[in-house]
């Protein structure tokens, strides 16, 4: 009696994995064909053109402190009229001229007494586009002159003002590039190489900040020019590609 009761049992498990798995019996579970590798011959592929910078973009401005907030508004506003007529005297359009930040905030002092209250803070800060890179060093030393000991300057960035034709380049060589891998593999293995099945695209075009801290120039050296070179930029684009195999 406890033989066939452990005979029940057994196949009363029996069926119900057999359930559970969503087979009938007499059938199988085959976990040959579960896998998560891809199919095919995956590589990467690398283009890189190297570019000549056409645009600067330099990002400038003023900041003033005064005991009273009208006097310190007063005079930013002074400093950055003439920054503005030097910058469009320079040939700038003004189009190419955007406002990006104007605070008013009291500034404080640390003394032996502890914190004192000083007055207030007017900060009015500006992008540039500047489309004559040579006359970037003359244009900056013209607002910096224009400003006085008011200037600000946070950045200078040198680009291209249209990066599409460039990424066309790298992206071309990186197909490229990924096809001949594809191909070498493939010879290698002694398989023939089918039709991409999978694509993706990473990288692009990246500006380079140039590190420009500028205190501000007095008149006495209103005969040196600031030196600055746009060197050369580099559009880069990498492909992820999957071939399948014939």
């Amino acid at each position: 009696m406890r033989r066939l009761l452990s005979a029940v049992v057994v196949c009363a498990l029996a069926v119900a994995l057999v359930i559970q798995a969503g087979c009938t019996p007499g059938q199988t579970v085959s976990t040959a064909n579960i896998t998560t590798q891809p199919t095919g011959i995956s590589v990467s592929g690398e283009g890189k053109v190297t570019v000549t910078p056409d645009l600067a973009i330099v990002r400038l401005g003023v900041e003033a402190k005064a005991s009273t907030v009208i006097k310190a508004r007063d005079d930013a506003a002074k400093a950055m009229d003439a920054i503005m007529s030097a910058l469009t005297g320079k040939g700038v359009d003004k189009k190419d001229i955007q406002t990006q930040r104007f605070t008013i905030y009291p500034y404080s002092q640390r003394t032996i007494q502890g914190i004192e209250e000083k007055g207030f803070q007017v900060s009015n800060m500006v992008t540039a586009k500047i489309r004559k890179i040579d006359n970037v060093a003359d244009i900056i030393d013209a607002a910096i002159l224009a400003g006085g000991d008011l200037t600000r300057m946070d950045s200078l960035t040198f680009t291209v003002d249209d990066p599409t034709p460039f990424e066309a380049q790298a992206r071309d060589e990186a197909m490229a590039d990924a096809k001949a891998k594809a191909e070498r593999l493939a010879s290698l293995a002694n398989v023939k190489l089918g039709k991409p099945i999978y694509i993706s695209e990473g990288g692009g075009f990246i500006p380079i900040p140039y590190s420009l801290e500028a205190a501000a120039l007095g008149k006495g050296a209103s005969d040196v020019s600031t030196p600055i070179s746009p060197g050369e930029l580099e559009v880069q684009l990498n492909v992820q590609v999957t071939y399948a195999i014939e």
